[in-house]
């Protein structure tokens, strides 16, 4: 609700990253500028001025993105990985191997006797339908 009254969610959402995307690509534009701005005096110097700032946009927006990933958003990821790998994954691993250890006996064991049950069931009719599957291909 924005003063009191209900406001439609997508409509609102959309209005965000409109709003978002300007902010983020505006300030690229006076980056962008080699002479100051003057006010265009014709519709043709405006779109000259449009086409030239969006084609500076267009090369330089690339470089100025780099510059951010690299400098801003790689060393926040990097600090929450190696926050996460002393303080979450130092506990969780003796206790996962410990457990691991705990219950190897009982998997290897489940594991022979599923096996054992394949070997008596199952391959013994795959291998009499693959027969009867040749069979059928050599008449």
């Amino acid at each position: 609700m924005i003063n009191g009254k209900r406001v439609n969610n997508s409509k609102f959402r959309n209005a965000l990253v409109f709003l978002l995307f300007l902010c983020s690509i505006l300030p690229t534009f006076g980056l962008a500028q080699n002479q100051p701005i003057t006010r265009p005096e014709t519709l043709e110097e405006a779109k000259e001025m449009g086409k030239r700032a969006f084609e500076t946009t267009q090369k330089e927006l690339p470089r100025i993105l780099e510059k951010i990933w690299k400098e801003e958003v790689l060393p926040v990821w990097q600090k929450m990985y190696d926050w996460f790998k002393e303080n979450i994954w130092s506990k969780i691993t003796p206790r996962a191997k410990e457990e691991i250890e705990k219950r190897k006996p009982v998997i290897e064991e489940e594991f022979k006797k599923e096996k054992e049950e394949l070997l008596k069931e199952e391959i013994p009719k795959v291998g009499k339908s693959l027969w009867e599957k040749f069979k059928e291909l050599i008449k």
